[in-house]
């Protein structure tokens, strides 16, 4: 396997699952996270065991000119990018009242910005190649909002919206673009709930369970290597919930 897949904030959680996933194919990889530098490490050596070229990239993806830097250096080393996943993401739960304006940005740059910071710079080269996919890890709150997470909701919904213009903006150039707005899943994101809570979620769910990061990752790596006319679809993997 000679292609090359981007992951965003991929240190932990989802992201590495999807990293893993495509590692288990062969596929080149670079992987991303900003503050988790062990963990990061961690991953790629994790990677590194299943015989393919990894690199890693620590740094903000909400920063254009470290997107840019980052993107120079995969295509030197490991090709242009083929698949990109905009994983990277932050939550902020409270009231909208109570947020500070910079807490409002890093949300909005960390989900919404990278999208545009990422494709934008991927993009040409999937152009002149006439082939690519772009995935990017969306949430149910941006198709329905969620009270106390605002920021978040906003972003995501963004991101729904970015994923459907794009779409047709890149669907002459043979690339397709979709996302995937994840329910409730096993992350550390959801680690701020007690038992009662995480009880009292799990039975609002159909499914009567929570989803798991490599349920994402089999679902992303479906949608990077199938069917070529699906694009510009949010599809909500969610366990039936909302």
């Amino acid at each position: 396997m000679n292609k090359t897949v981007l992951i965003s904030g991929s240190g932990r959680g989802i992201g590495r699952a999807i990293a893993t996933r495509f590692a288990k194919e062969g596929y080149k990889i670079a992987i991303n996270a900003n503050k988790s530098k062990d963990e990061l490490e961690e991953t790629k050596d994790y990677l590194i065991s299943f015989g393919v070229p990894v690199l890693v990239g620590q740094g903000d993806v909400g920063n254009y000119e470290f997107c840019k830097d980052f993107v120079a250096g995969i295509k030197n080393t490991l090709g242009s990018v083929d698949i990109l996943v905009n994983n990277a993401g932050i939550s902020h739960i409270g009231l909208l009242s109570d947020m500070k304006p910079n807490e409002w940005n890093e949300v909005i740059n960390t989900n919404l910005t990278s999208l545009y910071n990422l494709s934008s710079l991927v993009i040409p080269d999937m152009v002149r190649k006439s082939a690519g996919k772009i995935i990017n890890i969306s949430s149910v709150w941006g198709n329905v909002g969620a009270s106390m997470e605002v920021a978040y909701s906003a972003s995501k919904g963004g991101m729904n919206s970015f994923t459907k213009a794009l779409a047709k903006e890149l669907a002459p150039s043979n690339i397709q673009v979709n996302a995937i707005a994840c329910g409730a899943i096993d992350t550390e994101m959801n680690s701020f709930l007690d038992s009662n809570e995480l009880a009292s979620l799990i039975d609002e769910i159909p499914t009567s369970r929570l989803g798991s990061p490599e349920e994402v990752a089999e679902l992303t790596y479906s949608l990077a290597t199938g069917n070529d006319y699906l694009t510009g679809q949010i599809i909500s993997l969610d366990g039936g919930w909302c």
